[in-house]
Protein backbone atom coordinates (compact mmCIF):
# COMPACT_ATOMS: atom_id res chain seq x y z
CA UNK A 1 0.00 0.00 0.00
CA UNK A 2 1.20 3.46 -0.93
CA UNK A 3 1.33 6.64 0.60
CA UNK A 4 -1.34 7.46 -1.92
CA UNK A 5 -3.85 5.11 -0.90
CA UNK A 6 -2.98 5.60 2.62
CA UNK A 7 -4.60 8.88 1.94
CA UNK A 8 -7.69 8.07 -0.10
CA UNK A 9 -8.36 5.94 2.92
CA UNK A 10 -8.30 8.28 5.40
CA UNK A 11 -10.44 10.84 3.11
CA UNK A 12 -13.23 7.86 2.65
CA UNK A 13 -13.25 7.24 6.37
CA UNK A 14 -13.64 11.28 7.15
CA UNK A 15 -16.14 11.16 3.94
CA UNK A 16 -18.06 8.89 6.23
CA UNK A 17 -17.62 10.65 9.35
CA UNK A 18 -19.07 13.69 7.93
CA UNK A 19 -21.99 11.86 6.64
CA UNK A 20 -22.89 10.74 10.09
CA UNK A 21 -22.28 14.45 11.59
CA UNK A 22 -24.15 15.71 8.94
CA UNK A 23 -27.05 13.15 9.55
CA UNK A 24 -27.37 13.23 13.67
CA UNK A 25 -26.80 17.45 13.78
CA UNK A 26 -29.71 17.23 11.00
CA UNK A 27 -27.57 19.40 8.68
CA UNK A 28 -29.03 19.11 4.76
CA UNK A 29 -25.83 21.03 3.75
CA UNK A 30 -23.10 19.06 5.58
CA UNK A 31 -24.87 15.80 4.38
CA UNK A 32 -25.14 16.76 0.67
CA UNK A 33 -21.40 17.67 0.92
CA UNK A 34 -20.89 13.98 1.32
CA UNK A 35 -22.49 12.86 -1.85
CA UNK A 36 -21.94 13.71 -5.75
CA UNK A 37 -24.51 15.67 -7.23
CA UNK A 38 -26.02 13.05 -9.04
CA UNK A 39 -25.76 10.25 -6.55
CA UNK A 40 -28.78 8.03 -5.77
CA UNK A 41 -28.91 6.41 -2.09
CA UNK A 42 -31.65 3.47 -1.41
CA UNK A 43 -32.28 3.18 2.32
CA UNK A 44 -34.50 0.16 1.34
CA UNK A 45 -37.71 1.09 -0.23
CA UNK A 46 -35.54 1.96 -3.47
CA UNK A 47 -33.22 4.31 -5.12
CA UNK A 48 -33.81 7.74 -5.12
CA UNK A 49 -32.02 11.29 -6.14
CA UNK A 50 -29.78 12.91 -3.59
CA UNK A 51 -32.16 15.89 -2.84
CA UNK A 52 -35.40 13.59 -2.56
CA UNK A 53 -33.65 11.32 -0.53
CA UNK A 54 -32.45 14.59 2.03
CA UNK A 55 -35.28 15.95 2.14
CA UNK A 56 -37.19 12.77 3.24
CA UNK A 57 -34.18 12.21 5.77
CA UNK A 58 -34.43 15.85 7.39
CA UNK A 59 -38.15 15.54 7.40
CA UNK A 60 -38.06 11.85 9.11
CA UNK A 61 -35.39 12.73 11.41
CA UNK A 62 -36.37 16.02 12.35
CA UNK A 63 -39.28 14.23 14.62
CA UNK A 64 -36.58 12.64 16.80
CA UNK A 65 -35.25 14.25 19.34
CA UNK A 66 -32.22 13.05 19.24
CA UNK A 67 -29.83 10.20 16.37
CA UNK A 68 -26.55 9.07 17.67
CA UNK A 69 -24.66 7.00 14.48
CA UNK A 70 -21.58 5.18 15.06
CA UNK A 71 -19.70 3.73 12.33
CA UNK A 72 -16.98 0.92 12.95
CA UNK A 73 -15.76 -1.66 10.54
CA UNK A 74 -15.28 -0.88 6.75
CA UNK A 75 -13.60 -2.81 4.14
CA UNK A 76 -13.01 -0.60 1.32
CA UNK A 77 -11.49 -1.82 -2.55
CA UNK A 78 -10.12 1.66 -4.46
CA UNK A 79 -9.35 1.10 -7.89
CA UNK A 80 -8.44 4.83 -8.96
CA UNK A 81 -10.39 7.52 -8.22
CA UNK A 82 -13.06 5.02 -7.65
CA UNK A 83 -14.04 3.20 -4.73
CA UNK A 84 -16.06 0.70 -3.28
CA UNK A 85 -16.36 0.35 0.80
CA UNK A 86 -19.00 -1.89 3.20
CA UNK A 87 -19.41 0.03 6.75
CA UNK A 88 -21.07 -1.25 9.41
CA UNK A 89 -23.04 0.93 11.64
CA UNK A 90 -25.29 2.01 14.57
CA UNK A 91 -27.69 4.30 14.80
CA UNK A 92 -29.02 5.05 18.13
CA UNK A 93 -32.76 6.91 17.62
CA UNK A 94 -34.81 9.16 20.65
CA UNK A 95 -38.27 9.12 19.24
CA UNK A 96 -40.79 11.49 21.31
CA UNK A 97 -44.03 9.76 21.45
CA UNK A 98 -47.70 11.10 23.59
CA UNK A 99 -46.57 7.78 26.25
CA UNK A 100 -42.88 8.50 26.42
CA UNK A 101 -39.67 8.63 24.23
CA UNK A 102 -39.07 5.72 22.53
CA UNK A 103 -35.39 4.15 21.64
CA UNK A 104 -34.95 3.08 18.45
CA UNK A 105 -31.33 1.38 17.92
CA UNK A 106 -30.62 -0.10 14.06
CA UNK A 107 -27.66 -1.93 13.35
CA UNK A 108 -26.49 -2.27 9.88
CA UNK A 109 -24.03 -1.88 6.51
CA UNK A 110 -23.65 0.92 3.86
CA UNK A 111 -22.99 -0.50 1.14
CA UNK A 112 -21.09 3.01 -0.81
CA UNK A 113 -19.56 3.50 -4.12
CA UNK A 114 -17.76 6.53 -4.14
CA UNK A 115 -15.75 8.41 -6.65
CA UNK A 116 -13.02 11.51 -6.13
CA UNK A 117 -14.34 14.45 -7.60
CA UNK A 118 -12.30 17.67 -7.84
CA UNK A 119 -9.94 16.03 -4.95
CA UNK A 120 -12.31 15.31 -2.46
CA UNK A 121 -14.24 11.84 -2.43
CA UNK A 122 -17.80 11.61 -1.87
CA UNK A 123 -20.34 9.14 -2.01
CA UNK A 124 -22.09 8.16 -5.66
CA UNK A 125 -24.14 5.46 -4.44
CA UNK A 126 -25.25 4.39 -1.07
CA UNK A 127 -26.84 0.87 -0.40
CA UNK A 128 -28.58 0.64 2.76
CA UNK A 129 -28.37 -3.08 4.49
CA UNK A 130 -30.82 -3.45 7.91
CA UNK A 131 -29.36 -6.13 9.95
CA UNK A 132 -31.50 -5.90 13.07
CA UNK A 133 -33.09 -3.38 15.20
CA UNK A 134 -34.21 -3.21 18.60
CA UNK A 135 -37.28 -0.76 19.77
CA UNK A 136 -38.05 -0.08 23.94
CA UNK A 137 -39.09 3.17 25.56
CA UNK A 138 -36.36 4.97 26.38
CA UNK A 139 -34.07 4.33 29.70
CA UNK A 140 -32.19 7.52 29.57
CA UNK A 141 -31.22 9.29 32.71
CA UNK A 142 -30.94 13.47 32.94
CA UNK A 143 -30.89 13.80 36.55
CA UNK A 144 -29.35 12.06 40.16
CA UNK A 145 -25.84 10.79 40.71
CA UNK A 146 -23.22 11.30 38.14
CA UNK A 147 -26.11 12.49 35.55
CA UNK A 148 -26.60 15.90 38.03
CA UNK A 149 -23.10 16.90 36.50
CA UNK A 150 -23.47 16.30 33.24
CA UNK A 151 -25.32 18.87 31.94
CA UNK A 152 -23.96 19.41 28.23
CA UNK A 153 -26.04 17.87 26.20
CA UNK A 154 -26.00 16.66 22.13
CA UNK A 155 -29.12 18.61 20.59
CA UNK A 156 -30.08 19.68 16.72
CA UNK A 157 -27.66 22.30 14.49
CA UNK A 158 -26.66 24.97 15.75
CA UNK A 159 -28.05 24.18 19.38
CA UNK A 160 -25.55 21.83 19.53
CA UNK A 161 -22.31 22.08 21.78
CA UNK A 162 -20.18 21.45 19.18
CA UNK A 163 -21.68 24.20 16.61
CA UNK A 164 -19.71 26.99 18.88
CA UNK A 165 -16.91 25.00 18.85
CA UNK A 166 -16.33 24.07 15.18
CA UNK A 167 -16.82 27.86 14.45
CA UNK A 168 -20.57 26.89 13.09
CA UNK A 169 -22.99 28.31 15.83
Amino acid sequence: MDITEVADRLAIAETLALYCRGIDRCDAEQLAAVFTPDAHLDYGSGAAPIGETIAGLMAGLGTMRLTQHNITNTVMRLAGDSAKAETNCVALHLIPTPEGEIELVVGGRYLDTLVKLEGRWRIAERLYVMDWNRTAPSTMQTSGGLFDGLQRRGARGDEDPSAPWWGEG
